[in-house]
């Protein structure tokens, strides 16, 4: 008899522990516009002058929900300074710092690693603006439903490398700029 209930009873609890339905990689999107402030030094050795500087920045993250709070994948932007406009082509990831479905309001973390380039950069004549090394860590939260699209606001910090050739004068043999743009960004945008 005791066997008899300790067979029923598993019986009876079985059917209540459900399988949980195994995650399956989907596209995800966010595309992001904003400002990036920074300071510039410039000015010859003997002068030399410090400026403030709010300039334009819009991003767009493709990539592969890899799990439910992990996604991979590239990005593509335009930045634009005062002397260039760079087109950073990175990789990047995003993860959820809390677990998806649980509240409307996620905070998330995002990485962006690559390299700026100067496709779309008209310089004088002259004058040779090239691209560089580029990195972006960033934290960031959404609102929305993780099935529907959702609203983005993401503060971060991104170091920006390039280099400028200018033209030379009567006594001069070379001139070479090297520029590091250090940005904190605030963007706004939409995620899918």
């Amino acid at each position: 008899m005791k066997q008899l209930l300790l067979v029923l009873a598993i019986l009876y609890v079985l059917p209540v522990q459900a399988q949980q339905e195994r995650f399956k990689p989907v596209f995800t999107n966010m595309t992001e516009l904003g400002a990036s402030f920074g300071q510039v030094r410039y000015g010859n050795p003997f002068s030399e002058s410090v400026a403030r500087r709010v300039n334009l920045t819009a991003q767009t993250f493709n990539g592969v929900q890899v799990s439910q709070r992990l996604a991979i994948g590239g990005t593509i932007g335009v930045d634009m300074y005062n002397t260039a406009l760079l087109i950073p082509l990175c990789a990047g990831m995003r993860y959820d710092l809390a677990r998806p479905g649980q509240k409307n309001l996620r905070v998330f973390t995002s990485l962006d690693t690559g390299w700026g380039f100067a496709w779309l950069q008209e310089d004088p004549t002259g004058y040779k603006t090239t691209g560089g090394w580029v990195i972006a860590p960033g934290i960031g939260f959404r609102t929305g439903k993780t099935s529907n699209a959702n609203f983005i606001m993401s503060l971060s910090y991104k170091r920006q490398e390039a280099e400028a050739d200018k033209p030379l004068f009567w006594n001069e043999l070379a001139k070479h700029e090297t520029r590091v743009y250090n940005r904190m960004l605030i963007r706004l945008g939409v995620s899918f």
